[in-house]
């Protein structure tokens, strides 16, 4: 008899965005005429920029020529890619990482699950709360956990609270943990994390042997300087930490798929009575599981960082920044607690009148056909917060204003 997973049976109902997506479905069949603005998903809007877009038109005129054509491709990527990455992202800014320790892939959501594989079932795991739910239930599904408890989360993680009273960033744990998942810029919170928040982070995971987990996916969108935008310009972090970026929102490839993953060549963990390189774990795995993103979507990341790629790329950046802006400045006008939008493309606020996460979504939903994403959906410490993303047109977060204005008064 065929035996399944059986630790998917332990997932929740239902993954956060399908169950928007149903109950948007359901209130569109029953309301057609309805002109629904969707601030839910964080899913861009804008087209690729130009530069990327010539780029993979030349790179399809490539595989149209036998001399030129590209079949498998290295799987940590083409060179071609990854040496402006370590370049620019890194190297420019004074951070020590070379193209070699760089990974290409399809998604940085992809990989923080996929990153996985290489780690056993006995590490105790740390998460924030709220989270980004794929840490969760990749765990889950990985068998790292044990059942819901009837408040939603799961033995065997650590939740580590965001919330008001810690400018949503975690404390230190005061237990052993062996995985640490930190995103900064923060989804759902859009909150960012000072550079010595996260040296203590570092510093703590240094000492105690724990390795972070660091999802950079946001990092285009910090207009601070004294912000980091990759923990490897905190001391330390190259012997700690695995770094997660991704060109989906920065560049618009949510539909494009490709992203890139940083494991040093210097961080190791101890297996019994060896170091193992998890850079070479990485490798292997990528190896056997992973043919690599194709050569025309890598020729269009490469883009990115040519002189017009870089400024039409931060003028992408720019419009969603306004977006939050327009967002936070009217919902402040309107008298709500707003927080993010600042340094990243989410919005975080507290929902009005006492009302829950999910009755603020219905609300919002009925009265002003306006979707977002309850907080509670992000964790237990999410309730009586709601997310609004910047991802989509002027035209509807301007109207997006307004029906907030509508829905709440």
């Amino acid at each position: 008899m065929v035996q399944i997973n059986e630790h998917f049976l332990k997932l929740q109902a239902g993954y956060l965005f399908p169950e928007i997506a149903r109950r948007v479905a359901e209130f569109s069949e029953a309301h057609p005429d309805a002109d629904v603005i969707r601030l839910g998903i964080g899913d861009v809007t804008e087209p690729l920029p130009p530069a990327v877009v010539e780029a993979m038109h030349a790179a399809v005129d490539d595989m149209a020529r036998r001399d030129t054509f590209h079949g498998y491709g290295p799987e940590q990527g083409y060179a071609f890619l990854r040496d402006p990455v370590a370049a620019q992202d890194y190297q420019a800014r004074g951070i020590d990482v070379s193209a070699d320790e760089v990974f290409i892939s399809d998604g940085a959501k992809c990989d923080t699950g996929n990153i996985l594989d290489i780690f056993g079932p006995g590490n105790r795991i740390a998460i924030t709360d709220p989270v980004y739910p794929v840490y969760v239930d990749t765990n889950v599904m990985a068998g790292h956990t044990g059942p819901a408890t009837a408040s939603g989360r799961y033995d065997g993680l650590l939740y580590l609270p965001v919330t008001e009273e810690n400018d949503f960033v975690p404390e230190l744990p005061n237990e052993p943990v062996d995985l640490i998942y930190l995103c900064y810029p923060n989804n759902p919170t859009g909150a960012v994390a000072s550079r010595e928040a996260l040296q203590k982070w570092v510093d703590y995971a240094r000492d105690t042997g724990a390795l972070i987990l660091f999802d950079a996916a946001y990092e285009a969108f910090i207009t601070d300087d004294a912000i980091p935008r990759s923990i490897f310009e905190l001391d330390g972090a190259r012997s700690t930490a695995i770094e997660f970026r991704s060109f989906s929102k920065n560049a618009g490839f949510t539909g494009t798929r490709c992203a890139f993953t940083v494991v040093p060549r210097d961080l190791t963990v101890r297996a019994g009575t060896e170091d193992v390189s998890l850079h070479q774990m990485w490798l292997r795995r990528q190896s056997t599981k992973f043919n690599g993103v194709s050569y025309v979507v890598q020729k269009g990341a490469a883009a990115v960082y040519t002189d017009a790629g870089r400024q039409q790329t931060q003028a992408l950046v720019n419009f969603y920044l306004e977006n939050a802006r327009l967002l936070c400045d009217g919902l402040r006008k309107l008298g709500m607690t707003v927080y993010g939008g600042e340094n990243a493309p989410y919005v975080w606020l507290k929902t009005p009148d006492g009302l829950n996460s999910w009755e603020f979504f219905d609300l919002l939903l009925s009265r002003g056909h306006l979707v977002g994403t309850p907080g509670s959906g992000f964790g237990a410490s999410g309730e009586g917060y709601f997310r609004l993303s910047a991802f989509n047109s002027r035209d509807n977060v301007e109207a997006a204003i307004d029906r907030f204005a509508r829905a709440v008064s």
